[in-house]
This record gives C-alpha cells, sequence and structure tokens, in this order.
C-alpha cells in the first residue's frame, strides 16, 4: 500500500534539498529546547520520497530531540550546505509511517527492516515526522 499526500499538504522543497536528502547518509538537526530555548544538534538519517523529507528517532520519543520537535514545532535542518528552517508534522497514521520506513528500509538497509503486517507501531514509527519548509 503506498500513501499518498494529498496535493495540499505537500511541502516544496528546492530540488537541491531533495536531491541532498538522496544522497547524503547522515546529516545534522538543530531542535531547539523546550524549556530553554537553547540550540541542541543531534546527527540523524533523513529519506525522501522525492518530494517530502522525513526523519525519525530510532528510540522513539524517549529521546530530548523528538520531544523538542514534538512540542516547539521546528528546527533547522542543515544539509548540502545549506541551512533549511523547518516546522514539523508529527506522523502518526500507520499507513504513512510504515511507508517511510520502507524509505528507511531502501536506503539504509535490513537494520531498518520492514515492519511485519498487523505488527505494533515500533518506536521509530512513534516519532516520525515529516519536515516542511517554514512558511508553508
Amino acid at each position: 500500500m503506498e500513501f499518498r499526500a494529498p496535493e495540499n499538504r505537500r511541502s516544496f522543497l528546492s530540488q537541491d534539498v531533495i536531491d541532498a536528502a538522496k544522497n547524503e547518509r547522515e546529516v545534522t538537526f538543530t531542535t531547539f529546547g523546550r524549556k530553554t530555548g537553547k540550540p541542541y544538534d543531534v546527527t540523524i538519517f533523513v529519506v525522501t520520497d522525492g518530494h517530502r523529507l522525513f526523519i525519525l528517532s530510532g528510540q522513539g520519543m524517549a529521546r530530548q530531540w523528538p520531544q523538542n520537535l514534538a512540542a516547539r514545532g521546528d528546527g533547522v535542518l542543515h544539509i548540502g550546505g545549506l541551512d533549511v528552517h523547518v516546522k514539523s508534522r508529527h506522523v502518526i497514521d500507520p499507513g504513512e509511517t510504515r511507508m517511510i520506513s520502507e524509505l528507511y528500509g531502501s536506503k539504509y538497509g535490513p537494520g531498518f527492516g520492514q515492519p511485519q503486517p498487523g505488527e505494533p507501531p515500533r518506536l521509530s514509527e512513534q516519532a516520525t515526522f515529516e519536515l516542511i519548509p517554514a512558511g508553508s
């Protein structure tokens, strides 16, 4: 089953950013503290479906950066020599999180494995975010 975002929910990222997401293995992502507002950098993996960007936390919502992102809704993606200011959408639809897991498996290999049908959501699927350009 392929998930397609409605046209009005597609983000409009530059082709340079999409290409960098296809080619770069790791990127730096900056979130801002929920209480302090201080910047916090983390090295993460990023995937694209050719139009949108997605990130996830393999440890689910236990890590600080997804908690910050969920609470504040903004961050900065450092990719392809660019600093892309983004807002986030916490992905909670099971079909969409599975599609994103498949993108991760295709790019990063079997360590991200595809979940089995009927399997409960993995921790990473509970901390999956779409990155949308700020101002969209």
